[in-house]
């Protein structure tokens, strides 16, 4: 074993020098400067190599290379850079590659334990699991005739997945049948929308939700604006909370989406980089419609490149939370073994000028990722840019909404209790037992209500009246959501989920303020340009 580690011992300092050869030569620093960098690599990986020779002759057990290179070392000192550089081992390398691409290849359903056992949370529209008639509610049994019982919901995953074109047998215990169901299901590839819900909240005023930014996000963005006709609206509600963001690229072809053909959407630049900046391409063709662009504390990178581009030049009106803070770039680079180094190597700024990278000295890496939203890491010194018109915008802290909404109240016990049980989705499967279909513009009545309450008893589920009382609408709005779940899909979920959204409705009202606001812009530059 000692031959075999300090192999790859080498196979690694070798690596580390060839990626820094590689950044050299596309970057081109001082060959001096270069060369005085290389030496002292070359020392700190000798030191690296005869500490790890001295762990592996003397430590009590015996040391896998593999387990502490790629499973300590290297990500302990990825992260003393920083929050966002990490190492991907092969299963984590290949789920970030699934991310990006947007697509899988498998049955095509949500799965969740509950009480130990593999629950279909509910089947992707058009999937194979939805047209083998696997429906939400159904407990998995079995996996090609091999029990799941103890098994993690990620462990099902896995065994769901495979090769396009490939079957696998599910065993389905459905409730209100004595017998379990067999369903042979043909894996295929499974699209992961980022651009899932696309509709009009009003007449001529849509409603467009981006979930993250993948190699599809453009193209699904494009195929939803035509659906609508975009060049019939009145104004758009662009939502982009808890989008965590993704590729850079399609963050830049969504902001190209809303802007003028030649504005500036974003610039990079780092030690090793010239600044590169990236401007509308093709633009909005003058459909100039308001805009509200809705964010929160869990909208990060390129949700937050598409914010601070519309906001720099007062094309939308944001709304909503501070974003997460997240202005450093990172390039992956795939390594050997089926693992990837995601490094950062650039920081991004607005068109305005800003660095919207929140501070993470002095912060844990928990508390960075934990609490965006809590204001004791959100007291730093602000730099202040101005936007095409003359506002001012912050930068140092993510991107400062121009109308701040309440942030969401905690939940109350009542509330916790019913999600953790997962009484509404347990709800809607005893619902379907004695409704065949859902009718059009099904709302949840007192009949329905009294129901609920008999269910929650026989769960053993408890509550009183005064819980009812007082989340009488956050019960019907989620029980809603997961009835039309169960009754259609999970895009028709997320609809009605939408439009009882207080969020969502106060980004509607605000509609003629952005109006106001591009045109009171639009108005402003042309005096300045002499009109």
């Amino acid at each position: 074993m000692l031959q075999s580690a300090r192999r790859r011992l080498l196979l690694l300092a070798a690596s580390t020098i060839l990626l820094c050869s590689l950044l050299g030569g596309i970057f081109g620093p001082q060959v001096k400067a270069a060369a005085a960098s290389e030496d002292d690599l070359r020392e700190s990986i000798r030191s690296f190599a005869n500490i790890f020779h001295l762990i592996e002759e003397n430590y009590a057990d015996r040391v896998s290379a593999d387990t502490a290179i790629f499973g300590g070392a290297i990500p302990g000192m990825l992260h003393r850079l920083d929050p966002h550089s990490q190492f991907f081992d092969p299963e984590n390398f290949g789920a970030l590659r699934e991310d990006q691409k947007g697509r899988y290849a498998g049955v095509g359903m949500h799965v969740q334990q509950r009480n130990r056992q593999t629950i279909v949370v509910a089947p992707f529209p058009k999937s194979p699991a939805y047209r083998a008639g696997i429906r939400p509610g159904d407990v998995i049994v079995k996996v090609d005739g091999e029990s799941v019982e103890n098994l993690s919901t990620p462990d099902v995953a896995k065994r769901l997945r495979g090769e396009k074109g490939t079957s696998v047998n599910i065993t389905i215990q459905r409730q209100g049948r004595e017998q379990p169901l067999e369903f042979t299901v043909t894996r295929d590839d499974i699209p992961r929308p980022s651009v899932p819900v696309a509709f009009f909240l009003k007449p001529g005023v849509a409603y467009i939700k981006i979930e993250s930014f993948n190699e599809n996000t453009d193209r699904e963005l494009v195929e939803k604006l035509k659906s609508l006709d975009d060049k019939t609206f009145r104004g758009m509600i662009l939502d982009l909370r808890d989008n965590r963001g993704g590729l850079l690229s399609e963050g830049v072809a969504v902001a190209d989406k809303f802007l003028k053909k030649g504005q500036a959407i974003v610039s990079h630049h780092g030690r090793a980089s010239a600044e590169k900046p990236y401007r509308a391409t093709r633009g909005n063709g003058g459909r100039n419609y308001p805009m509200v662009v809705m964010v929160n504390c869990d909208s990060a990178s390129a949700s937050e490149i598409v914010a601070g581009a519309l906001q720099d030049h007062d094309r939308a009106l944001i709304i909503g939370n501070t974003t997460f803070g997240k202005g450093l770039v990172q390039t992956v680079y795939p390594m050997n073994h089926s693992t990837g180094l995601a490094l950062t190597t650039a920081r991004y700024y607005t068109p305005s000028g800003r660095l919207i990278q929140r501070p993470y000295t002095n912060v844990s890496l928990y508390e960075y990722y934990s609490d965006p939203c809590q204001d004791k890491h959100r007291n730093v010194k602000r730099e202040v840019k101005m936007t095409d018109a003359g506002r001012p915008v912050y930068g140092g802290d993510g991107i400062t909404p121009d109308v701040i909404l309440p942030r969401p109240a905690a939940l109350d016990r009542f509330q916790e209790t019913l999600l953790r049980r997962y009484a509404f989705f347990g709800y809607a499967q005893h619902f379907f037992v004695s409704h065949d279909r859902l009718p059009p513009r099904w709302e949840p009545d007192e009949a329905t209500l009294n129901d609920f309450r008999q269910f929650l008893a026989r769960e053993k589920i408890p509550f009183t009246e005064a819980d009812f009382g007082r989340d009488l609408d956050w019960v019907k709005r989620h029980m809603k959501r997961e009835i039309y779940n169960s009754g259609y899909d999970t895009d028709e979920g997320a609809k009605v989920y939408v439009e009882t959204d207080a969020d969502v409705q106060a980004a509607v009202e605000h509609l003629p303020k952005a109006r106001q606001l591009t045109e009171d812009a639009q108005k402003l530059i042309a005096q300045r340009q002499g009109r």
